[in-house]
């Protein structure tokens, strides 16, 4: 492959997996690794991102790191699509749930990210993108959920620049909207994968909600999603 290694990527071709699992936090991505992958190799320690690649039920699957924020999960992506090859990135991550009925540890499929962001002025677009999951693999999500048991609530999400926002009122008009959970990655992911041509989805475990005061400790948001890790597993 052209560009490989990158400054941001250690792997070279052919170390990574046509599927990738890409949690924000690079612990756990080695969390997934090690509790789920058979014979995991670490592919990439460049600036402590790690990635690693192994099997699961006998189907190569990689999962990385892929950071905070937009600018962050846009690079990675952007080069696992473009530079490695990958064909299908599953976000595995953390929200706040913002509607009713929402609670933590709640598992979220984003069916589409709504942003605050100004990531798609890039592509010069008349007009305004509505970045989305790819059908098959949310379709496949929400069948697979079903055979696990997990209750999975599909609807958008925010991707949002700021985690401090000086708007204090923003998430609630969000909410208007029927937004499910905010998060800071999604749309990036999805407007990555439809330029490149490619297949994203977004899966989020709900760690806090921030009008009711509900919140997952560091080290529940580290291992605690069981159920999420193992529905984007059975899409590899």
């Amino acid at each position: 492959m052209p560009n490989v290694p990158t400054p941001h990527n250690g792997a070279k071709d052919g170390e990574i997996a046509k599927t990738v699992l890409m949690p924000g936090d690079p612990l756990r991505a080695k969390y997934i690794a090690e509790k789920y992958l058979k014979n995991a190799v670490c592919f990439n320690t460049v600036r402590n991102m790690l990635g690693f690649t192994g099997t699961y039920q006998g189907r190569p699957v990689s999962v990385m790191g892929g950071g905070m924020g937009m600018p962050s999960v846009g690079i990675y992506t952007y080069e696992l699509f473009n530079f490695y090859g990958v064909d299908n990135i599953i976000r595995v991550g953390s929200a706040g749930g913002i509607a009713d009925g929402v609670h933590v540890k709640d598992v979220v499929a984003a069916v589409g990210a709504c942003t605050d962001s100004n990531y798609a002025a890039q592509y010069r677009l008349p007009g305004t993108f509505a970045p989305t999951a790819d059908y098959g693999l949310l379709s496949r999500a929400v069948e697979n959920a079903k055979k696990l048991g997990i209750s999975a609530k599909v609807g958008n999400v925010l991707s949002s620049d700021a985690f401090y926002s000086d708007q204090e009122d923003a998430l609630k008009l969000w909410r208007k909207m029927g937004v499910l959970a905010v998060e800071m990655e999604a749309a990036a992911l999805y407007m990555n994968a439809a330029r490149a041509g490619k297949h994203a989805l977004c899966l989020l475990t709900i760690s806090d909600c921030p009008f009711t005061g509900e919140s997952l400790s560091a080290a529940e948001r580290e291992t605690g999603f069981t159920q999420m890790m193992e529905l984007a597993l059975s899409l590899a």
